[in-house]
């Protein structure tokens, strides 16, 4: 889905410029993004598998949740719309643990460059696996697998062709951040 987009410049600042997402992408202009991992307590991490018929990445495990932040809209309000839209759960800013903001740029062909500063969060999941509802246009499955194999399979490099590619310094933050929460 287009929506309208806050521009920001290449340091993660607004520059008070708007612009439909499909034209971000195609010029390259950086915009805000949201991640949201979901962990247990028993140290799962939660994982989406990306519908096939993504744009970029489809079919590819990532981030528990993620979306594009609205124009004017702020990371937390978008956070918590994401949950909602793509695995059915209620949550509040009280939730919510950012952990920080990350800058991403990814060219995945002339017309669509992703320029993104993900304002990346962590949520504890408190409820089972089977209470989520994906949401079948952009989830193609979810599953939740130990915060080790995770760590093995990106932060290790054994099996990276699975993941969104991220980069290994975005993924290692992710972890470490979990693992002082646990």
């Amino acid at each position: 889905m287009d929506e309208l987009v806050d521009i920001l410049d290449s340091e993660g600042n607004f520059t008070g410029k708007t612009a439909m997402k499909s034209m971000a992408h195609k010029q390259g202009l950086f915009h805000p993004t949201v991640h949201v991992w979901f962990y247990t307590k028993n140290a799962k991490i939660l994982l989406q598998l990306r519908g096939k018929d993504k744009d970029t990445h489809p079919l590819l495990w990532d981030v528990s949740v993620a979306g594009h932040m609205g124009a004017g809209e702020d990371s937390e309000t978008t956070a918590i719309r994401e949950v909602s839209e793509e695995i059915g759960l209620e949550i509040n800013k009280g939730d919510l643990d950012k952990i920080g903001v990350f800058k991403s740029v990814q060219r995945h062909n002339d017309t669509l460059i992703d320029c993104e500063f993900h304002h990346a969060y962590l949520c504890e999941l408190k409820v089972p696996l089977s209470r989520l509802k994906k949401q079948n246009s952009e989830v193609e499955d979810l599953k939740l697998i130990p915060l080790i194999q995770f760590s093995e399979e990106t932060w290790g490099l054994a099996n990276l062709k699975n993941y969104v590619p991220h980069g290994l310094e975005y993924y290692k933050s992710v972890i470490k951040a979990i693992k002082i929460r646990l």
